[in-house]
């Protein structure tokens, strides 16, 4: 059963001029994460493709600017165009990454300065656009929609910035110190129906709409993320030489690769290192598990008899208050996050160890839902009840039923404003290079049943 819904995106009763004001903070911020990705290194590494998997910087950069054009100066200003001749360049489905670096590209000082011309003339339609009127204003949603754009490519650049070859760019503090966590393993969220996705999130994107109902029986959930610790577990019993763990198509990606561990990890005498961000260092055992792919992560949670979390299960999780039978916007309530609830924000460059930021859990008392790692699911990539495109089918609509997994709840490499309760990513399978880990989940037993855990 869906919930009402007038539309894609139902306008918000919040006062105007405080989203207007929220808005430009977004925008202002993303711009300055933007900045810091691409003056930390020389034009040449700007312009240099440092994995077929990822667009050259340079590219990201002129495309955050383009797309800011075409939604903010065009659609909702209805200015006319600045640069139109470039718009080709730098459509995402025109031109596979892999190809990029063979396109006249703009140039990294040419690249800066159309993206700072944007910008002034964005700010100055945000200044007199009504919040009203039409969906692509409605509470401010495009200039929303682009905030979220520009941290979701920053994100992109973040990790082309971990796979590049070079010296270190890119330096923060470590998060703070966390005392062992000696909590339970595991978290039994009870059987029920529980409201999924939103209607009225002011800047949620398409595919996190309608609100509808789901029917979750009772299952199990980590308590936190799977870590590096428990996952060497899994590489120290063979679970890299064991095919009857692995999914057909994982098992033949472990063969091809020749993997036997996360991306960037290695095995020096007797000793597991990861290179992050251009430093190699120990393996940091409580830290949440980083660079598995959905098979890697499939594979270890039947190694461990247990499984990945659907989706809505997920959901449920990190939203549904059982107390108040209701769907918070975040694990912890309806605030927005701060710097003690979730690792966001590229404010640290690593996950924190698990357990951390007890003020974030759900009311069940599920930790790190929000930040740190993305978080593979069991489920496709597929519309929900009543779904529909806005403002393009593009950034939902044409992946449905691909080879795609969804992942939920941000990574330490995700901004708030593109990261809600509700938020949904998806990628292939076989993706490593993303900052990906999870948790796992398992069904309520029968002998549990009869014993009344319920």
């Amino acid at each position: 059963m869906t919930g009402s819904t007038t539309g894609p995106h139902d306008p918000s009763p919040a006062d105007p001029e405080a989203l207007r004001a929220r808005a430009q903070s977004a925008l202002l911020a993303a711009r300055e994460r933007t900045a810091l990705l691409t003056s930390c290194v020389e034009d040449n590494e700007l312009t240099a493709q440092h994995s077929p998997l990822m667009s050259p910087l340079v590219w990201d950069l002129a495309h955050i600017g383009n797309q800011e054009e075409q939604w903010l100066l065009r659609a909702v200003g209805g200015r006319a165009a600045l640069r139109p001749e470039i718009d080709s360049l730098y459509d995402a489905f025109e031109h596979p990454r892999a190809t990029r670096p063979s396109l006249p590209l703009l140039a990294p000082d040419e690249a800066r300065r159309y993206a700072a011309d944007v910008r002034g003339r964005a700010l100055d339609v945000l200044e007199s656009t009504p919040f009203h009127g039409s969906l692509l204003t409605d509470a401010g949603f495009a200039f929303g929609m682009i905030a979220q754009h520009e941290q979701q490519h920053d994100e992109t650049m973040l990790i082309t910035h971990q796979l590049r070859a070079g010296a270190p760019a890119l330096t923060a503090p470590d998060p703070d110190p966390a005392p062992v966590f000696t909590g339970p393993p595991e978290v039994l969220v009870p059987g029920g129906p529980f409201m999924m996705g939103t209607s009225a999130e002011p800047w949620a994107l398409d595919n996190e709409r309608p609100a509808h109902r789901r029917f979750v029986p009772p299952y199990f959930i980590d308590t936190t993320p799977v870590t590096n610790a428990a996952y060497q577990r899994f590489i120290d019993a063979g679970g890299y030489e064991e095919p009857r763990w692995w999914h057909e198509r994982g098992w033949e990606a472990v063969r091809r690769n020749k993997l036997t561990a996360p991306l960037f990890w290695r095995r020096e005498a007797g000793q597991w290192l990861r290179r992050r961000f251009g430093a190699l260092e120990p393996v940091p055992g409580d830290e949440p598990v980083l660079h598995v792919s959905w098979y890697e992560a499939d594979a270890y949670a039947r190694w461990a008899g247990r499984r990945l979390p659907t989706e809505a299960e997920w959901e449920k999780a990190a939203r549904h208050h059982p107390g108040e039978d209701r769907s918070l916007r975040y694990p912890w309530g309806d605030a927005d996050p701060t710097p003690e609830r979730a690792n966001l924000g590229q404010r640290h460059l690593r996950p924190a160890p698990a357990g951390s930021y007890p003020l974030g859990e759900s009311p069940l008392g599920v930790r790190q839902l929000i930040g740190d790692v993305w978080e593979w699911t069991a489920s496709d990539f597929l519309p929900y009840p009543g779904f529909v495109a806005f403002p393009y089918r593009e950034y939902s609509e044409v992946f449905f039923g691909g080879d795609y997994k969804v992942l939920r709840g941000g990574a330490f490499s995700v901004d708030a404003v593109a990261c809600r309760g509700t938020f949904r990513n998806w990628d292939h399978p076989v993706r490593r290079q993303i900052f990906s880990g999870f948790r796992t989940a398992r069904d309520v037993t029968a002998a549990e049943t009869s014993e009344g855990v319920l």
